[in-house]
């Protein structure tokens, strides 16, 4: 029986790059996907024949030190495209423009004081965004257990904070924890340019603009990419990222196996408690490792596959608890040709459908009582005008992200529930593109329940939980669980479930390496 030093659950791009860094360092290395195809919700799948499209569309804060690491450029991954013109859609034709990136982008529909405004607001968010880029890579210490060392790493957020100065320091621990609808209220006068810069402190989560809980840190957050937060696709789609990731992986000599789904992860019971050994597949093998890593979610992960028998009654109540019911339902269509959206010439852009914040909040108050939003508010893109190969020549894809759509649908995700959501988001997007239905060769709506079912995601959260105040930072997933470690030796996590988050990002992955790789030391 092979003996592995290390075995994966999970090959999205997290685990390829946990595998990746193991392997690099000497470890033989195991990745198990019960999927298919690799990529979890980056995974490139054919929707409708000929027409494919992955469920994660753009990247926006995709780690340039993984990249630099594990040389994805030698496989293929480019990513020096141009960011996408952010437009906030007006049905009317009206819309707002942030074209480029950073305090320097260029906005049109909005007034001269908006402008102003937001170089200003980007400059300090922008300051706020570097405070914490370095601590997105790297473990944060668990509170009152720190090492001399591990210590460290909270000096130098004191001190990178010190550095802020008095006032801006100020501001940051005011601004951090502001719902997103304050924070655009302060800054700008344009409803829609409102809406628009709220989007990607919301977008995956269960939260609205006047939700108190870490909106702006999650800004922040995908601030901390190459285009400070502004979205991009590179040459070849998404698919490229994914490609490169599996071949940087076999490069380094880990091993892949595909449709191997894992029963549960072994433990050994001896005189000095409790490890991992391995992992029992659905198929019944058995597979033997010093270290298992779980790129799943952390409620999969110790509820299903370790067992509650195997953990503390309090740390599994903890994990119980974790608040991971997504919120964004996914939209794909296949199109004869490229709709017409009114007032727009050019549709290699970033489409956001929220006139004003109070339509996303609206949204938000109907999937809280378990309706999809009567008036939905999404973020839409063409890739296959980035990638070709997505769809026949001269057809296209748009894919959408669809907010607010419960995973629990209060009379079930029935049939005729989800035909309900579908031809109401499409009746919305003909009010922006009066011609797309007639585009229209064929179309799918995944709702959370979908994504959970055929991504193997509970909840269907983008992000394995939500990125909120008690589920960020050294408390994700939970005390016990945020340092990568868990409660049972040689189990470790490295999805998005830990620090820093979800997102096409991989700074899970990185740090959870780096802990696997300590502890051989």
């Amino acid at each position: 029986m092979n003996h592995y030093d290390t075995i994966i659950i999970g090959g999205g791009h997290n685990g390829l790059i946990c595998a990746t860094y193991l392997a690099k360092k000497g470890q033989k290395v195991l990745v198990l996907e019960a999927s298919t195809e690799l990529g979890g919700l980056a995974a490139t799948r054919e929707f409708s024949p000929g027409f494919n499209a992955s469920v994660a569309h753009t990247l926006s804060h995709f780690s340039a030190k993984v990249a630099k690491d594990l040389n994805l450029a030698a496989y293929g991954f480019d990513f020096n495209a141009a960011p996408m013109t952010n437009i906030a859609l007006n049905s009317d034709g009206e819309h707002v423009i942030v074209e480029g990136w950073g305090a320097s982008s260029k906005l049109s529909g909005v007034s001269d004081k908006d402008k102003e405004s937001y170089r200003e607001y980007h400059q300090l968010l922008k300051r706020f965004a570097d405070l914490l880029k370095p601590f997105w890579l790297k473990t944060m210490p668990r509170i009152g257990h720190s090492s001399l060392k591990e210590s460290l790493t909270y000096a130098h957020l004191g001190l990178k904070m010190r550095m802020l100065g008095k006032h801006d320091m100020g501001e940051f621990m005011r601004v951090a924890t502001l719902p997103a609808r304050d924070l655009m209220d302060e800054n700008f006068d344009n409803k829609q340019l409102k809406a628009l810069l709220s989007w990607d402190g919301l977008i995956g989560s269960k939260m609205a603009p006047r939700s108190p809980n870490a909106t702006i840190l999650s800004l922040l957050y995908r601030m901390s990419g190459k285009y400070e937060g502004a979205h991009a696709l590179p040459k070849g789609g998404i698919e490229s990222l994914i490609n490169a990731l599996k071949s940087a992986a076999i490069t380094a000599g880990v091993e892949i196996r595909t449709g191997a789904k894992v029963k549960k992860i072994s433990i050994k019971a001896d005189e000095n408690g409790l490890r991992s050994e391995g992992v029992e597949l659905q198929s019944g093998e058995q597979l033997l490792s010093n270290n298992v890593a779980s790129a799943v979610d952390p409620k999969r992960t110790f509820l299903d596959m370790v067992g509650a028998e195997n953990l503390e009654i309090d740390f599994t109540h903890r994990i119980n608890r974790l608040r991971c019911e997504g919120y964004v339902a996914k939209l794909h269509l296949a199109l004869s040709d490229l709709p017409k959206f009114t007032g727009l010439d050019s549709l290699d852009g970033r489409m956001v459908i929220a006139e004003e914040m109070d339509s996303i909040e609206f949204a938000f108050d109907d999937a809280k009582y378990g309706e999809a939003s009567q008036k939905p508010v999404m973020e839409i893109v063409i890739p296959s005008l980035a990638d070709s190969s997505l769809a026949p020549k001269g057809q296209h894809v748009l894919s959408a992200h669809v907010m607010y759509v419960p995973y629990k649908h209060k009379n079930g995700w029935t049939e005729e529930a989800k035909a309900e959501l579908y031809e109401r988001v499409i009746d919305t997007l003909a009010s922006y593109a009066p011609d797309i239905r007639e585009k229209i060769i064929a179309g799918e709506i995944l709702t959370p329940l979908d994504l959970e079912q055929q991504y193997h995601v509970t909840g269907g959260h983008w992000h394995h939980g939500e990125l909120s105040i008690s589920q960020m930072l050294m408390m994700r997933p939970t005390y016990e669980a945020a340092q990568y470690n868990t409660p049972i030796p040689g189990l470790y996590l490295c999805g998005a479930g830990s620090h820093p988050g979800g997102g096409l990002m991989g700074g899970p992955g990185h740090n959870a390496a780096n802990e696997i790789l300590k502890a051989k030391q």
